[in-house]
C-alpha cells in the first residue's frame, strides 16, 4: 500500500541533492532523512519493476525494502513509484529523483573504492628523486612494476642534483630517492637495492673499443669526462680507491652538463667516459660500451631507496613493498 503524503509539496530533486539531509531536518514542514539504504533500495525496485525480486537481489526481507521506500517517500513528500499488482512504475517525479539518486550512488561508491584503494596504497601520488638514467636498468623496471600493477598512483619523478634532491625529501616534496653513495640522516630510512656495473664509454674507433674488457689501470693517460652530476661524484670515488696513485690515474676533467651530454663530448673524441650500465640503453652512433674490471672482477655501484621515517604516505609504502619483493634483503650468512 501506497503512503500519501499528509501536505504535499513541491521541491525539485537537485535541491534535494545539493544538501546533506540530517533526521530533524524541516523541508516543507516535515523532517528529511534520505540515507544511503534509501536510495539503492529505490534504484533496486525502479531496475526490477518489482519490490519482491529486488529484495531478492539485495539479500533483504521484502517487507524491509517497501517499508523503506515508503519512509523515503514520505520523507521526500512525493511519491516515487505507482503501485499495482503488475509491479512498480516510476512516477514523473520518481524518475528525475531516480536519476539523481543514480549519480549520488555512483559518486559514493566510486569515492569509497578509491578511498579503499588510496588508504591500501592502491592510488594517490608518489614523488621519485633519482640520479640514475630512466633508459633501462632497475629503475626503470621497477617504476614500470608499480605502474602496471597500481595505475590509479600517480608517479612523478624528479632527476636533480643529489643536494637538491636531499633537500626535496627533507621537505617532503619527495616520497622517495634513488641514488648510489650513502645518505648521513637519523631522520632517513635506507633499504639497499641493486648494484650495476661500471662500464667505459668510448668511441668505436679508440684503441680500448677493440678489447672486451678493461682494467682500471688502462685508464692511465686517458682524457676522462664526468658531470658534475651524480653519479659522477661516486664514480670519480671509486677511481681513486682504484687508482690510488695519481700517476696511474686519467686527466680527469669535470663538466656542468648533463650524461647525455657527456656522451655527446665522446662521440667528438673530447674523451671517454665512465658510466653505469643502466646508461648503456640511451646509446648514440659510433659509441661503444666496455666493462670495468680490477683483478677481482667487474667494478660495481651499488643503489639505495632512502626515505623520511615519519613520511605515511600509502603509495610509499607499496612502493617499498614492491622493492623489498623485486630486490630481497639477504639473510644473515648468505
Amino acid at each position: 500500500m501506497s503512503v500519501q503524503p499528509v501536505s504535499p509539496f513541491h521541491l525539485d530533486g537537485a535541491a534535494i541533492m545539493e544538501r546533506p539531509s540530517f533526521p530533524g531536518l524541516l523541508i516543507g514542514g516535515r523532517p528529511v532523512g534520505v540515507n544511503f539504504d534509501q536510495l539503492q533500495h529505490a534504484i533496486a525496485a525502479s531496475d526490477y519493476g518489482s519490490f519482491r525480486q529486488a529484495a531478492e537481489v539485495l539479500s533483504i526481507k521484502q517487507s524491509t525494502l517497501s517499508r523503506s521506500i515508503q519512509l523515503l517517500e514520505y520523507s521526500l513528500g512525493a511519491n516515487i513509484f505507482e503501485r499495482s499488482s503488475g509491479g512498480v512504475r516510476a512516477t514523473s517525479a520518481g524518475r528525475y529523483f531516480l536519476k539523481v539518486a543514480r549519480s549520488i550512488v555512483e559518486q559514493i561508491d566510486a569515492l569509497a573504492a578509491t578511498t579503499r584503494a588510496s588508504g591500501r596504497g592502491e592510488a594517490g601520488r608518489l614523488a621519485v628523486g633519482f640520479c640514475t638514467s630512466l633508459a633501462a636498468g632497475n629503475l626503470r623496471a621497477s617504476l614500470l612494476d608499480l605502474l602496471q600493477k597500481f595505475p590509479q598512483i600517480e608517479l612523478a619523478t624528479v632527476e636533480r642534483r643529489r643536494a637538491h634532491l636531499m633537500a626535496a625529501l627533507r621537505n617532503g616534496v619527495l616520497d622517495v630517492l634513488i641514488l648510489t653513495g650513502g645518505i648521513s640522516s637519523q631522520s632517513t630510512s635506507r633499504k639497499a637495492l641493486w648494484n650495476e656495473r661500471v662500464l667505459v664509454v668510448l668511441p668505436a674507433e679508440h684503441p680500448l673499443a677493440e678489447r672486451e674488457v678493461i682494467y682500471w689501470t688502462d685508464l692511465r693517460g686517458e682524457t676522462l669526462i664526468l658531470s658534475h652530476y651524480d653519479p659522477g661524484r661516486e664514480i670519480e670515488d671509486l677511481l681513486v680507491s682504484k687508482l690510488v696513485s695519481p700517476d696511474d690515474r686519467p686527466k680527469i676533467e669535470h663538466h656542468d652538463i648533463s650524461r647525455g651530454i657527456v656522451k655527446s663530448l665522446v662521440t667528438m673524441k673530447v674523451g671517454i667516459s665512465l658510466v653505469l650500465e643502466s646508461d648503456a640503453g640511451a646509446t648514440l652512433s659510433g659509441l661503444v660500451y666496455r666493462e670495468l674490471r680490477d683483478g677481482s672482477g667487474p667494478s660495481v655501484l651499488s643503489y639505495s631507496a632512502y626515505w623520511q621515517k615519519d613520511n605515511e604516505n600509502p603509495a610509499l609504502e607499496t612502493f617499498l613493498k614492491l622493492l623489498s619483493e623485486r630486490y630481497p634483503s639477504p639473510c644473515l650468512g648468505s
